[in-house]
């Protein structure tokens, strides 16, 4: 099996002008175009079409994370502008709780012209329900931001909605429109907490949902809250220097159970989900040897997946420090998810959670995802890479060849591809 650690990001370039990113979305997202691509065969259609193009009775698993309007701007009574850009909930740390949360909470920020605020509070006022409010902070660490607001009624949620605004993605290079409020959500959305859609998903609409059903397609969501890590780009020359970002996720006991009723594997919408099915074959692993784990000691680690050449029990149940017998056969995914209903089950748990930071590149084994609903990716970046380990080898130039050559349109409002 290939080292990714020794991968060459430069390998992974291509020339993506400016104007084949999409600036805005469609007036009708299911008529965007999808790149078909099966066996090394490649075809075009209509997202619309999607349904007829996946196995009768097969699962489709999406991500229903919804995005939040992370971006508060203050001014300073001199005048500078500062941005602070909340990326994850620090206290308290989890996502339902932070949103239900009244008065103060504390967040994980990136600051924006972070020189021109060194100590002191900042402060903003907002309208909520015909009542005037306010919004201060103030620096709590090295990137901790506490929030403070004023009525103590008001959730953050709440304060949020007010006077925060959407962070759609930095190469769009244009301001945040009213219309980005629905266009950058799918439609299913309903867990808030990502800083950036999975916009994969952003394609469909109530009737492919309906075409789904009609075709006898099971559709089961989980959920990954998108970090602004998705949009880092790998600045090292091999891929072993890159530190992947950490993402927050949940499975519900019925995701587990509908990828056993469909013998362990789906189509995944959109490479979040990818990142979350694949986790599940590992945590799954860990607690075929060490069943008593608790969620945080299941979190998946960026390299646990190269451990060993075959990707065996063995080799994960060292990493978790198991003391396990080994074995030279690798794990099926379907005894993976065995061992998480299992868990589940001996802990009464309707939902799995707790975090990922695998990456897939070339030389990764997939073991639950058999086809992929994706968008066009930078050039350079992770995302490229999950989808080249998928179609093997350098097919991932015939498919971005084929898709420059016949006008798709490009990232996150762009068109899509089925990979199969």
């Amino acid at each position: 099996m290939q080292d990714p650690r020794s991968i060459h990001i430069a390998d992974y370039a291509y020339d993506l002008p400016d104007n084949r990113i999409a600036k805005h979305p469609l007036a009708r997202r299911d008529a965007s175009k999808l790149l078909v691509y099966r066996n090394g065969d490649i075809s075009e259609a209509h997202f619309a079409d999607l349904p007829d193009f996946l196995p009768a009775r097969s699962l489709v698993v999406m991500n229903n994370t919804r995005v939040i309007q992370a971006r508060l701007h203050f001014r300073k009574d001199t005048g500078a502008k500062i941005e602070v850009f909340c990326l994850e909930p620090a206290i308290p740390h989890d996502y339902a709780l932070m949103f239900t949360q009244t008065g103060s909470c504390t967040w994980h920020c990136l600051v924006g012209n972070s020189k021109k605020w060194k100590e002191g509070s900042l402060q903003l006022t907002f309208t909520h329900a015909g009542t005037e409010c306010s919004l201060q902070c103030e620096r709590a660490g090295a990137d901790l931001i506490r929030f403070t607001w004023s009525p103590l009624s008001l959730t953050w949620a709440e304060v949020l909605e007010a006077c925060g605004e959407l962070p759609i993605p930095p190469y769009l290079n244009r301001a945040t429109e009213a219309s980005d409020l629905t266009t950058y959500q799918t439609v299913y959305s309903k867990v808030k907490g990502s800083v950036a859609a999975p916009t994969a998903g952003l394609h469909f609409t109530p009737d492919v949902l309906a075409s789904l059903d009609a075709h006898g397609i099971e559709r089961a969501e989980l959920t990954l809250h998108v970090g602004a890590g998705t949009f880092k780009p790998v600045k090292s020359e091999e891929l072993r220097d890159h530190d992947m970002h950490t993402e927050w996720i949940a499975v519900p006991r019925t995701v587990v159970e509908a990828l056993l009723r469909h013998g362990g594997e789906c189509t995944a919408i959109g490479t979040t989900s990818v990142r979350t099915l694949e986790s599940l074959y590992y945590i799954g692993v860990k607690l075929m040897h060490a069943p008593d784990l608790n969620e945080e000691e299941l979190t998946v680690g960026q390299w646990e997946p190269y451990l060993s050449p075959d990707n065996s029990c063995a080799s994960i149940a060292v990493g978790c420090g198991a003391d396990a017998a080994p074995t030279e056969e690798p794990c099926s995914g379907l005894a993976a998810l065995r061992a998480i209903l299992a868990w589940m089950d001996a802990r009464g748990c309707d939902v799995l959670r707790t975090s990922t930071q695998i990456i897939i590149a070339p030389g990764y084994t997939y073991h639950i995802v058999r086809r992929i609903v994706t968008n066009f990716h930078q050039p350079q970046s992770t995302l490229l890479l999950l989808v080249s380990a998928f179609v093997g080898g350098d097919r991932w130039r015939d498919i971005y060849r084929y898709a420059l050559d016949h006008d798709f349109r490009f990232l996150s409002y762009g068109d899509s591809s089925l990979l199969m």
